[in-house]
Formats: C-alpha cells, sequence, structure tokens
C-alpha cells in the first residue's frame, strides 16, 4: 500500500471548465488551431503533479455513446447542446497529451467517468488507501468519506466530510438524496420542482433521508409540500439517476494506475505544434517544474525570464542566546534585511507574534520561534527579550523589504515596536510593475517571476475544520515555510526593483506614491472609526420590519406566497403564474430574474419593484445592520478596516473585514447607516470630496476646449452639458435635462453605449444616439482622446495615467469581439479611474504629513472612493477642514481646476 494518495481526475471536468475560462478560449496557434482548452487541462494535471506528487493516477473520460442511464430514463442528459467544434477539435491533442505525460487515461463503453471513478476510490479505499478525487462536479461529494477527498484545481479548494457538510449542509451520506431532490437541469434528473438546495438541507436534516421524507410527505405544507407529493413517484428514479456507482467490473484494478515516465520527445513534438513555449521548456529541463497558471497568463510588458533558483535555501531554526547575537551582527551590517511575521491570525488587531523570519542574503535565512504551543515544542527564546533585543533595529532607519509589510507593522504595534526603515515591499512592486499579470501574494508572485513553487500556508496549517494556527505548528515545518518566506522576498525584490528602475514613470508612482502609503494606510487602520453599535442593532429591527411589510405585499401582487430570496421560485411566480414579458434569459435558455432584468420589469409591474425594494432591504441587514455590530472591536470600540493597495487594477483601493468602500449613500437607509459612524466626545468628523474629479480629468486628458471653458467659469458641467446638448442658455435647462447630460457625462467615460443610455433615461434608442451625436459635436476633444486612446491601447498593450501607472490590457485584442470592446472600455476610462486613484493617495500622503505637523490630535480615519474623512476635535475643526480641502485641491495640477466640497458634522452622515 503506497503512503502517497491515488489521484483520480475528473478529465470531463477539467475539459469544460478550461474551455470556459476566458482568457484560454481565444488561445491558437497560428494555424488557426484552438488550444485553449488543451493548455488549461495540460497545466492542472502538472499542478497536481507538483503539489501531491502521486506514485499512481488516472485520468477518466467518459467514453462515446450511451451508458445505463440512458436505459433507465430516455430523457437523460438529452437537452445537453452538442460540443462546440472548437472544443470537439481539441480532444485528441488532449488526449495524446496526457497519454505522453505518462498519466493512465481511462475511457470505458457503457459506463460513466463517474462511476469508472467511484469504483476505483471505493477499491482503494477499502484497501486502506487515501485517495484525491480531483473534480469541479458537485456529485462527486457522496464520494467523500474519511479516506476520500475532493480537490478542485481551478480554485484550489478541498471537501472533505467536514466541508461537504458546510458546503452542502448535509452529510456525504446525503448528498444523493440532496441530489435526487434539487434535481440536475444539466443531466435532465427531474428532481422535485421548486426544490432548491435550503429545502433540500432542510427536508434531510429534519427527516435524515428520502425513504423517511416520502413516509411523511403529507406533513409538508404549502406548495411545495403539494410538488413534492406529485414528484413522490420519480424521486426513486432521480436518485437512481444521481447515485455514482462503485460496483462496475473494470478491465483493471487501482493498483494498476502506476503513473509511466514521461514520453519526452512526444510532448516536445507536440507542445510545439499547439506553440505551448513555457510547457516546452518545462518538458526540455529550461525550466522549473512549475506550472503556468491554468487560467493562462496573457503577455505582459515586464516578461518574467524562467528562473533556475531553487525553492528553499540554507535556513536556520533561531533557538539559542548566540544564534540570536550571531544574527543580530548580521542585521548591523546588511545594506536590505527581508522581514516577515508569523502570527496567530490574519486580523491584525487580535493577532499575536508567534515567530519572526529574516534573510540577508539569498538562499539563506533564519527564523526565530517565539510562542509554538504545541505538545512537545522545544524551549524557544522569551518574546519579550527577543523583542527588546531586536526593537533598536526594528524601529530604526535601517533598510528593509517584506511582502505586504503593513501587515508586519502591525504586528510589531502590537507588541509596542514601531516599524521603521520600510524601503521597500515586494507586493507592490508587483503591482505597480503590472497590476493585471497576477495576483499580488507572495505565492503568485513568485511563481511568475522566478518560476518558484513556495510551500502554500494551507500545506503547513491545513484548511477548513482541520486548519491549525500556526503556534501550533512543528519547529521544523514553520521554519522551512517562514525563512522560504524572507528568502523569496528578497529573491523578488532582485528581481523586480530593477524593472521598476528603468521606467520612470512606474518607478516614481512606487516610491512616491505606493510605498510610502503603507505607513499611512497602517495608522488609518489602526485608529479606525467608532460606530454606534446599538443605533445599527436598532436599525436591523427597523429593516426587518419594512421586509416583511414589503414581503406581505409582495405576496398580495404575486396571488400568493413564494420565497422571495429564490430565483426559482420568483422566476415561476413571473413567468408563468403572471405572464409577465420574458427581457433576458440565463445561459441555459431560462427567462431571468437578475436585477437588471428586474429594473426593466419594475418600470411596468409591482412585483418587480417589491422584489428589488426586498432585495435591497435585505441587502442592507444582512451585509450592514447586522454585521457591522459584531465588527466592532472590543477594546476600541471602532471598526478596523483593512486597506487593499494591490487588488484594483486601476490603482483604487479597496477595504475589507468590513468593507466600508460599498456603504450607500443613494437611499434613505443606506444614509441612515452612515449616521452610525460616529464621533467620539468633543470631535466632529469632517468629509471631503472631490467634485466631479473623474470628469475633470477627461476634461484634462481630452483637452475639450468646451469642457475646460465650462471647468474654468466654474459652471455645473452637467447644465453645461444639458445646455450645449440641447441648444439652449443655461438658465432655460430643466431638471430633467441636467439629468439627462448628466448620465451622458459619465455615462460615456464608462463606455455606455446609445441603448444603455436608452434604457438608463427610458428614452428610444434613436433619441439617445442622437443625444450621443450631439454630445460629440458640441465636445469633439472627448470624442478624439477616446478615439486616439484606442488606438495606442491596440498599438501598445496597455493605457496610462497621468503620472504614469500603467494599466495593461490583455484582451484588448482579442478575437472575441465581446472582450475586445470590453477592453476598449476600460481603455477610454481607466487613465481617468487611475489618476484620480493616484490624486486621492497624493491627497492622503499630504494631509496626513500636514496633520501631524500641525494637528497631531485630528486623524485621517477613511478613505472612501474620492472621499477622505478626518475625525478632529471641534475646537479647530475649521481650520483643518480649510487646511484638508487646500492640500486635495494641490494635490495635482490639471489644466481644469479641483474642486473639493467638506462638510462637518457628529456622525459621516451629517459630514456627508
Amino acid at each position: 500500500m503506497s503512503p502517497k494518495p491515488l489521484v483520480l481526475v475528473d478529465g470531463s471536468s477539467y475539459l469544460y471548465r478550461a474551455f470556459h475560462v476566458p482568457q484560454l478560449q481565444e488561445l491558437s496557434t497560428a494555424k488557426g488551431e484552438s488550444t485553449g482548452a488543451v493548455l488549461g487541462v495540460v497545466n492542472m494535471l502538472y499542478k497536481l503533479l507538483d503539489e501531491v506528487a502521486p506514485e499512481r493516477m488516472a485520468v477518466v473520460f467518459d467514453a462515446p455513446g450511451k451508458t445505463f442511464r440512458n436505459d433507465l430514463y430516455t430523457e437523460y442528459k438529452a437537452h445537453r447542446p452538442p460540443m462546440p467544434d472548437e472544443l470537439r477539435a481539441q480532444i485528441a491533442p488532449l488526449l495524446e497529451a496526457i497519454e505522453a505525460m505518462g498519466i493512465p487515461l481511462l475511457r470505458i463503453e457503457g459506463v460513466e467517468a463517474d462511476d469508472v471513478i467511484g469504483t476505483l476510490a471505493r477499491e482503494a479505499s477499502a484497501a486502506g488507501e487515501e485517495i484525491v478525487i480531483s473534480t469541479g462536479d458537485k456529485d462527486f461529494a457522496q464520494l467523500v468519506d474519511e479516506r476520500v477527498t475532493l480537490v478542485n484545481t481551478m480554485d484550489n479548494t478541498t471537501l472533505d466530510r467536514a466541508g461537504v457538510q458546510k458546503k452542502f449542509g448535509v452529510t456525504p451520506e446525503q448528498i444523493i438524496d440532496y441530489l435526487a431532490l434539487v434535481g440536475d437541469t444539466s443531466d435532465n434528473i427531474p428532481g422535485v420542482p421548486g426544490v432548491g438546495p435550503k429545502t433540500a438541507a432542510k427536508w434531510l436534516e429534519q427527516f435524515g433521508d428520502i425513504d423517511t421524507l416520502k413516509g411523511h410527505a403529507s406533513e409538508v405544507s404549502g406548495k411545495i409540500g403539494e410538488r413534492l407529493r406529485e414528484s413522490l413517484a420519480v424521486l426513486d428514479l432521480s436518485k437512481q439517476l444521481a447515485t455514482i456507482r462503485c460496483d462496475l467490473t473494470l478491465p483493471l484494478r487501482a493498483a494498476d494506475l502506476a503513473l509511466r515516465a514521461p514520453d519526452k520527445d512526444r510532448l516536445s513534438k507536440l507542445f510545439e505544434r499547439l506553440e505551448f513555449s513555457r510547457l516546452l521548456r518545462r518538458v526540455s529541463g529550461d525550466a522549473p517544474t512549475q506550472t503556468a497558471p491554468a487560467a493562462g497568463v496573457a503577455t505582459v510588458a515586464p516578461t518574467p525570464a524562467p528562473a533556475s533558483m531553487p525553492a528553499s535555501g540554507s535556513y536556520e531554526t533561531v533557538l539559542t542566546d548566540a544564534a540570536l547575537e550571531r544574527w543580530c551582527e548580521r542585521l548591523a551590517g546588511a545594506p536590505l534585511v527581508a522581514l516577515d511575521t508569523e502570527t496567530t491570525s490574519l486580523a491584525y488587531m487580535e493577532a499575536e507574534l508567534v515567530g519572526i523570519s529574516l534573510a540577508v542574503t539569498v538562499g539563506e535565512a533564519a527564523y526565530i520561534p517565539l510562542s509554538h504551543r504545541y505538545p512537545g515544542a522545544p524551549d524557544q527564546l522569551n518574546r519579550e527579550r527577543v523583542l527588546e533585543r531586536l526593537k533598536p533595529w526594528l524601529e530604526s532607519a535601517a533598510p528593509k523589504v517584506g511582502h505586504h509589510l503593513k501587515y508586519d507593522a502591525h504586528i510589531f504595534e502590537n507588541h509596542g515596536v514601531n516599524l521603521g526603515g520600510i524601503e521597500h515591499d515586494t507586493m507592490l512592486e508587483s503591482y505597480v510593475l503590472n497590476s493585471t499579470a497576477t495576483r499580488h501574494d507572495m505565492d503568485s508572485v513568485a511563481a511568475l517571476y522566478l518560476g518558484v513553487a513556495t510551500i502554500k500556508y494551507e500545506e503547513v496549517v491545513g484548511k477548513g475544520a482541520k486548519q491549525i494556527t500556526f503556534d501550533q505548528v512543528d519547529l521544523d515545518t514553520a521554519t522551512r515555510y517562514a525563512a522560504e518566506d524572507a528568502d523569496v522576498t528578497l529573491r523578488l525584490h532582485e528581481k523586480l526593483w530593477p524593472q521598476l528602475q528603468a521606467d520612470a514613470g512606474l518607478k516614481t508612482i512606487y516610491t512616491d506614491i505606493e510605498r510610502p502609503l503603507i505607513r499611512v494606510l497602517e495608522r488609518m487602520e489602526y485608529t479606525g472609526v467608532r460606530v454606534d453599535g446599538q443605533l445599527l442593532r436598532q436599525q436591523s429591527q427597523e429593516l426587518a420590519t419594512k421586509m416583511a411589510a414589503t414581503e406581505q405585499t409582495a405576496y398580495a401582487a404575486a396571488g400568493g406566497p413564494f420565497n422571495l430570496g429564490s430565483p426559482k421560485q420568483l422566476q415561476e411566480v413571473l413567468y408563468e403564474r403572471l405572464q409577465l414579458p420574458v427581457l433576458g434569459k440565463t445561459p441555459t435558455g431560462q427567462p431571468s430574474t437578475a436585477e437588471e432584468v428586474l429594473e426593466q420589469l419594475a418600470e411596468t409591474y409591482d412585483l418587480p419593484r417589491l422584489v428589488l425594494e426586498y432585495r435591497g432591504l435585505s441587502k442592507l441587514k444582512s451585509t450592514y445592520t447586522d454585521k457591522l455590530p459584531g465588527e466592532i472591536d472590543p477594546n476600541t470600540g471602532r471598526i478596523h478596516t483593512s486597506y487593499h493597495q494591490a487588488v484594483a487594477a486601476t490603482g483604487r483601493l479597496s477595504s475589507s473585514d468590513p468593507n466600508l468602500q460599498n456603504i450607500p449613500i443613494r437611499t434613505q437607509e443606506g444614509r441612515r447607516i452612515r449616521q452610525a459612524f460616529v464621533a467620539p466626545p468633543g470631535y466632529k468628523l469632517l468629509a471631503a470630496d472631490y467634485s466631479q474629479i473623474e470628469l475633470r480629468i477627461m476634461a484634462h486628458l481630452s483637452g475639450d476646449e468646451g469642457l475646460l471653458a465650462a471647468f474654468a467659469a466654474e459652471q455645473d458641467i452637467h447644465r453645461a452639458t444639458a445646455a450645449e446638448v440641447f441648444g439652449m442658455a443655461l438658465d432655460a435647462v430643466t431638471t430633467e435635462q441636467r439629468r439627462s447630460a448628466k448620465a451622458i457625462n459619465f455615462g460615456l467615460i464608462y463606455g455606455m453605449s446609445a441603448f444603455g443610455l436608452a434604457r438608463q433615461l427610458g428614452i428610444e434608442r434613436g433619441a439617445a444616439q442622437n443625444y450621443v451625436n450631439r454630445y460629440f459635436e458640441r465636445y469633439p476633444g472627448v470624442k478624439r482622446y477616446m478615439e486616439e486612446t484606442r488606438a495606442a491601447a491596440h498599438r501598445d498593450g496597455f493605457v496610462s495615467t497621468v503620472f504614469g501607472r500603467r494599466l495593461y490590457l490583455p484582451e484588448i485584442n482579442a478575437k472575441n469581439p465581446a472582450r475586445r470592446q470590453y477592453a476598449e472600455r476600460s481603455a477610454i476610462n481607466a487613465p481617468m479611474q487611475g489618476t484620480a486613484a493616484d490624486i486621492i493617495k497624493r491627497a492622503m500622503l499630504g494631509v496626513a504629513a500636514w496633520l501631524q505637523q500641525n494637528f497631531s490630535e485630528a486623524r485621517l480615519i477613511m478613505q472612501v472612493h474620492d472621499e477622505l474623512v478626518v475625525e478632529v476635535p471641534e475646537s479647530y475643526a475649521d481650520d483643518v477642514g480649510a487646511g484638508v480641502v487646500r492640500i486635495m485641491e494641490a494635490a495635482a495640477t490639471l489644466r481644469v481646476p479641483l474642486r473639493v466640497d467638506r462638510g462637518l458634522g457628529a456622525n459621516w452622515d451629517e459630514a456627508h
């Protein structure tokens, strides 16, 4: 029996999921041969081989022809569309690649791949072996047991018994009954009409299984009970169709699935024909065994070269005073030190320091464990004594580099250390170099730029219910992981920093904006914002009352009760019971209940309007009034969000835990939530918001004389646009005409078409097109800017902000028109969004420095889109307000003046 798991791959799941990855769909050879699905599947297989290193493995596909399920039910899978030609053409090269890789390939006639996998898994499990089934198909959850685990290579998720229970609300043993109740439209398994996952899970929790449920069917009330009773005759069939057979007689056994040596010559010829250059390097031995991302990496400007350095080096566990002193001496003489921390939590306000890792030269690093507490853990150096010894260096200006150093700064602050010398951050180096090339976590960046497969955090602490905290990790494993982080950080800096230095614009974005912003954001996060939890709880009760009233009104409009949160039930009520017109369909051809469709229907019918109103109230309650009180730190009475610098492609900041960027302002209920963000006694909240900043940036970039003149004259730009478009005097413009002009102004910079404008304004498409035409006639510079920007994006593959930040557009020359047009719209909008992001960041730096020097009790506490919020003592609130406006308006010199609106109040709503 092998100690390594048997790996069984659901080939069909891999194939279809890879085929539908947008980045892969347009891949083809110079001769026009589609290759995206082949590349996606092969990359996922290599990823499995690299991460699991199995000795036995098989890729299982459905064989052509019918199976026993077609005999059970002639309609089984009858409605599935035929395989697209561009996918069918990739089957042969994919099968050839799998065989050449040395992986057993199974296609057994008369049975489905699911049943082959099920039979092999049960055989191996009975023999006491561990089995990994790699799939994205929920049906396989029925096979999970103590030895069988599901792995989804597309999103790196794992399902064990606890994971199945968490995801589906039922145990693996109940999955078959769950599937039988819910049904499956793609396989045409009947199920019970109207029963979704929640209802199925609730029934199975109550009754245990389908047989018991059938015996108590008369007890299930309402419309859903009627449907259950009407479906009793087909439930047994649904269950048979959903059951994966595990008792097949196969021509081979699990023991026969040993991996073979890859046929490198055959693979090289195939990869060369398919133009898989990175995989060709892997086969030829010119690159490390780190796979390319499953979705592929589009062409980017800073081309990552394949690296030859190993993924690990010489790593030391520091357990004695002598070893610590030796490393302190090395720190004192090092020109740059890579620094990282290991902690008990990702939540920075509650995390405790577990260990510190350091690297001063590539390939050599140390881990200083400070509080590992697992049974049998060796003695470690005292945490307080180590921090006291390192504090002078940590707080000094000695240059340090890290990956996401803002988090490490928080951790040291929790222990009384003010981290200094933040010289470089490789997360931000990667982000500034190319925001769209990859995610900017260390694992992704190391894979892309170094070709290194780093040890993943989940490999060390586990996943899901079995995950442990880092203080429970054994020291050998902790050292390999933590010291590698410091080592890889140093390697990444040596790779990325020269590329940034080679471009003056990108270097300035990094050194003058992103890097100094680390400290500003860390202070904002640590300060937090004061929130009235009791007021939010009161609002939750009021929202619940409104939801209940809206629900009853919706029932009346629908002719009876139904679950407003169920798309399936809503679909039935709207289109079957009320016979409303179908204005949109789902990808499977069903009438859509998406928000944009409901918004169109709501213009004429009551029920869609009520459903939208209910959804809005429900979202406010669940996302904000219910959740935010639990986010209040018990020690500070404040909410401490996390601001992310390296997420949004355009340079904008985002926030999470909680997200403060999306708290509504346009509705009364949303503004009431802002009333719970309050100033402490003796203080006020100052809100300063850029006015129409993206339109001002458009005027600057386009140089349009009409826009420049309107802003220079301090005119209401929407009223001025209305006067131009409708050919009238400014004072003759009506409120409705100004609204239309505002929709045009903002719509065009976001790439809105005449069709979209018509929908937004509720007018005919021809009239909307006339508005657009007249707009461009009056503002020809805007049209010229758009045309020139599109052309430059097609030529260069990127666009730039005023300050030199770049946004790469990998799909700007895509064959697919929809993706190409989306990239073109992004090309027009990104310079405005990106420049606005640069300006607000420059303003934050200026405001923070000015406050610290002149009004140290006033503190920057929030950044939301184009707005800054400052907590300021009442006694000098006006002076601070005037200074903040002055600094924000001077954050950039454009062809038009920047303008900032400010307000002051006891809470955020009053201030805004």
